[in-house]
């Protein structure tokens, strides 16, 4: 089973899989195609990446592939918590330059389905957050891209102030969002 709820901008999803727990722990079916399927989801994973974020309030991102190798996006957490953060970078869509930001949790079990046409990215909440997620098309160094996470123009909340962020050099150097070209028309 799994429940799905749209975010603030409907072409995001918020999806819960049904966990069990007993005495042992808990086992829980994260994805399955069949109920994808069922659910109207036309997405096809062909990677799964995950990443250990070691202190508390590092962001990574605002980060996306663009043409030909956009990708959709299952993002969950296994261990710790993260602020999950999806921005529309669809020129022609009525939500463009607006975000979807949700905390995404190892003890909430929400995932985030993140479609092809946005910028994502996260803060970590907690230390030794891991973040695991599947995308739907393969890594291209040369259609990397991303927006920077401080844009005022995106509005973003952070949890953290924007002087104490923790970076990496290359997301210290991303674009505003009106300085992208349109990707995604």
């Amino acid at each position: 089973m799994l429940d799905i709820q749209p975010a603030a901008i409907p072409d995001v999803k918020i999806l819960t899989p049904r966990r069990v727990d007993d005495e042992r722990g808990f086992f829980s079916e994260v994805y399955n195609r069949r109920m994808f399927e069922e659910a109207a989801l036309d997405v096809e994973f062909v990677q799964d990446n995950h990443s250990l974020t070691i202190e508390a309030g590092t962001i990574r991102g605002l980060h996306f592939q663009g043409p030909p190798f956009g990708q959709s996006k299952l993002v969950r957490v296994a261990r710790g918590s993260i602020l999950d953060v999806a921005v529309d970078l669809r020129r022609s869509s009525p939500t463009f330059g607006r975000h979807v930001a949700v905390e995404l949790s190892a003890s909430n079990w929400h995932q985030l389905l993140v479609p092809v046409g946005f910028a994502h990215g996260f803060c970590s909440l907690e230390p030794n957050t891991e973040v695991l997620y599947k995308v739907t098309n393969y890594y291209s160094a040369a259609h990397d891209h991303g927006v920077a996470f401080d844009d005022p123009d995106l509005g973003i909340e952070w949890p953290i102030p924007h002087s104490d962020a923790i970076l990496s050099e290359k997301d210290r150097k991303l674009l505003r969002l009106a300085e992208l070209p349109a990707y995604f028309d």
